[in-house]
């Protein structure tokens, strides 16, 4: 009997120093490949961190950014050559071994989540890969970042699109799903900007936001008639599900298409259920296309009501001086373009609508030479709209060039007794003061 329990003693001391003698030479491995890889020696720090990865994967999580420093510089040095599969193959070994002991890595230190990990494989991946597929590469950064959101790194936001796009460039069934994928990260990107405190990471969004609109007009999924083919059959489908008629209005505006019959309908569907400045603002332009003027400006006027931003209510206020101008119903439309002017003085457009609607209707003497005087009161408005938006001076001025070869001749103002310099009123419902030059 002591003896049988002296060779148990035995054995268990023997694995005791077994497990102790693997532990310093994981400890000595992973202190030498990690001094060597901070000293850029990547080539001495390859076998020792290699024996770490293999026989204790959870001693330091440095072990996986080191890891990929080391196979980052391998990949460069050994570009186009045989080993280059086989650095590759171990790069992405490197990721998958960290996703597998992330959950264990986690108990003893700040370790990102695996599916950000997996995002950041992707990225290594697209730019690695000996042949890239596309659908391998979307698959990962799909994860990835419908698990991180706001929180993807703004690179994995990126590629996640970009790779969206190389499918739809193979797969044209993946157009809808694109234009999913393209209002998930503009909306993850915006959320991080407006959350982000550091200016440095705040600018790296903002940039990656605008690279994200350029990858979505340049798909070809952004023409009014793709969209139309789209979201046409599916909003009658999805007529009481707002969330999916807001992401129509949302994306049909951002493209321009308001025109088009999806974004209406999905407007007054939108509207039924939940009364909207956008969803009014589409009833509007619905009711117009209709020939419903009265209509058009009723749902302006609601759409106004509920915004809460004055330069946007500004932009609805100049819409329904539009409609009113194209039934040539002067008054009203110049009545609202004042409106829009309220709301945001730095608006050019409704100035040049007012000069434009008071060259329609230029009439109201029965000297011609004095109507002519209405044209001076037509520059007043061109020469205010530049003045304040410079965002319109090219129009302005082409306008002004044109109607300034309508304003009368000195001489003919003369014999009615007036000379450059003076005040004049324009009659009618114009009802504006000028000056002659």
């Amino acid at each position: 009997m002591k003896m049988k329990t002296l060779v148990v003693m035995l054995i268990l001391a023997a694995g005791s120093t077994t497990v102790a003698a693997q532990s310093d030479e994981c400890n000595s491995n992973s202190s030498i490949s990690h001094e060597a890889v901070k000293a850029g020696n990547f080539k001495d720090a390859y076998l020792p961190w290699k024996a770490v990865m293999e026989k204790c994967p959870t001693l330091r999580y440095y072990t996986y950014s080191d890891g990929i420093d080391i196979l980052h510089s391998f990949m460069q040095t050994y570009k186009g050559k045989p080993e280059y599969d086989k650095y590759f193959n171990e790069l992405m070994g490197v990721y998958d071994q960290l996703i597998q002991y992330t959950p264990e890595l986690q108990k003893t230190v700040k370790v990102r989540p695996a599916d950000r990990t997996l995002g950041l494989k992707a990225i290594d991946y697209i730019q690695f890969a000996p042949k890239v597929d596309a659908n391998v590469a979307y698959g990962w950064l799909s994860t990835s970042v419908n698990s991180d959101k706001a929180e993807a790194p703004a690179q994995v936001l990126f590629f996640f699109l970009e790779q969206s796009a190389k499918k739809l460039a193979s797969d044209a069934n993946h157009k809808e799903q694109f234009i999913q994928d393209y209002l998930s990260a503009t909306q993850w990107a915006d959320e991080a900007i407006a959350t982000e405190t550091k200016e440095s990471t705040k600018k790296g969004y903002q940039a990656v936001k605008d690279n994200l609109v350029a990858l979505f007009i340049n798909s070809g999924a952004a023409d009014c008639a793709s969209l139309q083919g789209i979201y046409g059959p599916k909003v009658e489908a999805n007529q009481k599900d707002l969330e999916y008629l807001k992401k129509v209005i949302d994306i049909m505006k951002m493209m321009r298409c308001t025109e088009s019959d999806a974004y209406l309908q999905a407007s007054y569907y939108a509207y039924k259920i939940e009364p909207t400045t956008e969803a009014a603002a589409g009833c509007a332009y619905q009711a117009f296309k209709k020939g419903d003027i009265d209509g058009a400006v009723k749902f302006f006027d609601e759409s106004i009501n509920l915004e809460t931003d004055n330069v946007k209510k500004a932009e609805k206020a100049y819409a329904a001086a539009a409609v009113l101008a194209s039934a040539k119903k002067l008054s009203q439309s110049r009545a609202y373009a004042q409106k829009a002017i309220s709301y945001n003085d730095n608006y050019g457009a409704p100035y040049i609508l007012i000069a434009n609607l008071y060259a329609t209707s230029p009439n109201w003497s029965e000297e011609g030479a004095l109507n002519k005087c209405t044209y001076f009161a037509v520059i007043d408005k061109l020469q205010r709209a530049k003045s304040v938006d410079s965002s319109v001076t090219d129009e302005a001025n082409k306008l002004i060039g044109t109607y300034s070869r309508h304003t009368p001749q000195a001489k003919d103002l003369f014999m009615l007794g007036y000379k450059s310099g003076d005040r004049i009123t324009i009659g009618g419902w114009i009802g504006e003061t000028t000056t002659i030059r």
